[in-house]
């Protein structure tokens, strides 16, 4: 039942921070950082006290560290199935962790309707903790849309001066995408009816289908184009930029630490394992859509004025390298994928949080208004260029572990992708380092009276840090949890070719 209440308890704890607004403006705030405080104790109980040998997956028989599975709609062969291994275990973590940080930086962000907003901030977090811990793939679609549509009230309602266009964009695209994989879901299922005489949704009894190849290639391109947009990859990921800019400072950090996330956990619990051949075929038009992900979010970070818009292009170029390690397809790769979903996951929030710092102080996003800060806030200053340094994938720190893996696991794949796939690491560093030098070093243009981080920023921030230090410094306490997972969907993959 463990797992049921880290998603109820969100789903509540929402319904209290809405009606905790009558109490004062600040009570729906204490609310959220309790109710995901809460959570974070039920999560580290289940860390400290998991076996990281029995985190398989792959098959019915294999040993979860939490099972929990009722029957809910038995006539379609539908059933409310969690279970958490250490992939999901390092995912839920993560969620719950920058769920925190999300309420801590809107403490003085958000004025207006501040109940409704922590609510729809909570269920959003509920959504995603579903879809890392779904194994009935009706119900991980249930948790798919229902994360999409608080996430679009976080922006419509609280986002700033395009927040409808942009709202609607990333309303649109998700969407119109998830049903594409509700086509590919529902198409599984009828051809295991077709075989078996029996409705099933259940991620281990639809993993064990022979599919004839054309079909095994279209349905895993309905999973595939749901979530690389979600990813997001090149050509599916215009509504990012827009939803980024527009979005509340929580709403990006939720957006870009886990949300995107999620594309990346579907590709690989869900696309390689169900449609090994299919994915196989299909490897090497993946990795050069992680390529040029990786190389068009590079340039197009060098084009950009507005800070949030930059960010959310590194963002782009970032999970290109999710994409290639995932189609690359072996230990390397995929061990790197996994540390890059969780150390881009971290850089990208504090950057986020960074910027709608600079946005609340100055009331503009534009770095050609900025300039000369270093010594007005030189708290903040240091804080972005520490991320800044993060991001670009400085040794010692998490990204550089990420990305290092993937680049030696898709060398063993493909070494011309590879090549390509290196040149954002020289990019990086390029852009990173523009930022740096425009809003804190630059000339400065305007004169603003601004305020530096105070103790409560300073605090969110120290705890952000702490966490890339520690993926950098010690990635084995994350690597060893999700080794076991990875090499049983490995060993299932290898086993259905």
């Amino acid at each position: 039942m463990i797992l049921f209440w880290l998603i109820f308890i969100l789903l509540l704890g929402g319904g209290l921070a809405w009606y905790g607004e009558r109490r004062g403006p600040k009570m729906p705030g204490w609310i959220s950082l309790g109710v995901l405080a809460l959570d974070l104790l039920l999560v580290a109980g289940i860390w400290i006290g998991s076996e990281p040998s029995l985190a398989l997956t792959g098959a019915q028989d294999a040993s979860w560290i939490l099972d929990f599975n009722v029957a809910w709609i038995s006539r379609f062969g539908i059933n409310f199935h969690l279970a958490l291994d250490g992939l999901s275990l390092l995912l839920v973590a993560l969620t719950v962790f920058l769920g925190m940080m999300a309420v801590a930086c809107s403490w003085t962000e958000i004025t207006e309707r501040v109940g409704f907003f922590h609510f729809n901030l909570l269920w959003t977090l509920a959504g995603v903790l579903g879809v890392f811990l779904a194994l009935d793939l009706f119900l991980f679609f249930f948790f798919w849309e229902m994360m999409i549509i608080p996430m679009f009230l976080l922006i419509a309602i609280w986002g700033h001066e395009n927040r409808i266009y942009a709202s609607i964009k990333f309303f649109l695209f998700t969407q119109v995408t998830s049903l594409l994989m509700l086509a590919a879901i529902l198409g599984l299922v009828y051809v295991r009816y077709k075989n078996t005489g029996t409705f099933s949704f259940d991620y281990g009894d639809l993993l064990n289908l022979q599919l004839d190849p054309a079909l095994s290639l279209w349905l895993m391109l309905g999973f595939f184009i749901a979530f690389v947009t979600k990813l997001p990859g090149v050509p599916f990921h215009t509504w990012l930029p827009d939803a980024h800019t527009q979005a509340p400072t929580a709403g990006s950090v939720i957006l870009a630490g886990v949300l995107l996330k999620t594309g990346a956990y579907g590709l690989l619990r869900f696309v390689v394992p169900l449609f090994p051949d299919a994915a196989q075929s299909f490897a090497t038009p993946a990795m050069t859509l992680g390529v040029v992900s990786i190389l068009y979010g590079a340039h197009m970070a060098f084009a950009q004025t507005d800070v949030k818009r930059l960010v959310a292009y590194t963002s782009i170029s970032h999970m290109g390298f999710i994409l290639v390690g995932i189609f690359a397809w072996n230990e390397w790769a995929l061990q790197g994928a996994v540390m890059t979903m969780l150390a881009h996951g971290i850089s990208s929030a504090a950057l986020f949080i960074i910027a709608g710092a600079l946005q609340e102080r100055m009331h503009t996003r534009d770095m050609r208004c900025m300039g000369g800060l270093w010594p007005e806030v030189p708290r903040l200053a240091a804080i972005a260029l520490f991320f800044s340094i993060a991001a670009l994938g400085m040794p010692g720190l998490g990204n550089f572990i990420g990305e290092f893996l993937v680049l030696i696991g898709s060398y063993r794949a493909d070494v011309t992708l590879t090549v390509f796939a290196s040149l954002g690491l020289i990019a990086a560093p390029v852009y990173s380092l523009i930022v740096i030098q425009k809003v804190f070093h630059a000339e400065q243009r305007e004169t603003h009276r601004l305020w530096d981080f105070g103790r409560r920023e300073m605090t969110l921030m120290g705890f952000m840090i702490v966490a890339m230090v520690w993926m950098g410094v010690y990635p084995q306490s994350m690597l060893d949890l999700s080794e076991p997972v990875l090499e049983n969907l490995d060993q299932l993959v290898r086993f259905r070719n």
